[in-house]
């Protein structure tokens, strides 16, 4: 089970316009550390064990962002998300124990934004998170930088900073986490990535990423940031 910080002093008092989340996990842990964790990170949490309980939620209450446990008694996670997809735009986060591919491809196909499997890491979901709420916002100018923990990106003049420290980048190293940068959130494919189709070229961009993440993440061998997605290519992840 994925370990939480939980913080002993009172959290603060949380904005009128914070996003509401809708926590749905029959694990009475698991949803007493998610909303502890959420809430101290700016966010409005409702919690329910269950379906049944979150559709009573929903009856009365508007939410931003659905986070689902898939395996629960009752009607399953997947059920509830059916469902919800025929008949709402809330977005919706899957988490779910179990590994298997063919859970993720089903959640997928049904419609849900993104599929998170326990143990997790609270700050990747966090940036999961706020990543799926910014995609429904449509900013008013285009963003030219971004933000990785204390990293800086600027997409224009592509210098990755680190407070007041530049970081050296490669040409190649700024054109690929330039493409990343342009579309946060969102998975890139190995053959966007690659200046031609040659199988060759799809793995030097498994080394480049390698060598990107190096510089990027505390620890490259177990990325937040810049991820990859099976099957897919990579998805940069931003704060």
């Amino acid at each position: 089970m994925t370990t939480m910080p939980i913080v002993a002093h009172k959290a603060e008092q949380l904005a009128d316009n914070a996003p509401h989340i809708l926590v749905v996990d029959d694990d009475f842990r698991i949803r007493d550390l998610l909303s502890r964790y959420l809430q101290e990170n700016g966010f409005r949490v409702t919690p329910t064990a269950d379906a049944a309980a979150a559709r009573a939620a929903m009856r009365g209450l508007t939410f931003d962002l659905i986070i689902l446990d898939v395996m629960m008694p009752g009607e399953s996670g997947i059920s509830l998300a059916r469902d919800l997809k025929n008949c709402s735009t809330v977005p919706i986060c899957m988490l779910t124990a179990r590994a298997e591919s063919g859970d993720r491809i089903e959640g997928l196909e049904i419609g849900v934004e993104d599929y998170v499997t326990k143990p997790f890491e609270p700050r990747e979901l966090l940036l999961r998170l706020k990543n799926i709420l910014r995609r429904g916002t449509v900013p008013s100018t285009p963003r030219d930088e971004v933000k990785m923990g204390d990293f800086t990106f600027s997409i224009g003049r592509g210098e990755l900073n680190r407070g007041a420290e530049s970081i050296k980048l490669t040409e190649r190293e700024r054109d690929l986490l330039r493409q990343f940068a342009q579309r946060p959130g969102l998975p890139v494919a190995r053959h966007e990535l690659a200046p031609d189709e040659s199988t060759g070229s799809e793995r030097a961009i498994d080394v480049q990423i390698n060598r990107l993440r190096r510089k990027i993440e505390t620890d490259p061998s177990n990325p937040v940031y810049l991820q990859t997605v099976r099957g897919k290519g990579y998805i940069l992840y931003t704060d």
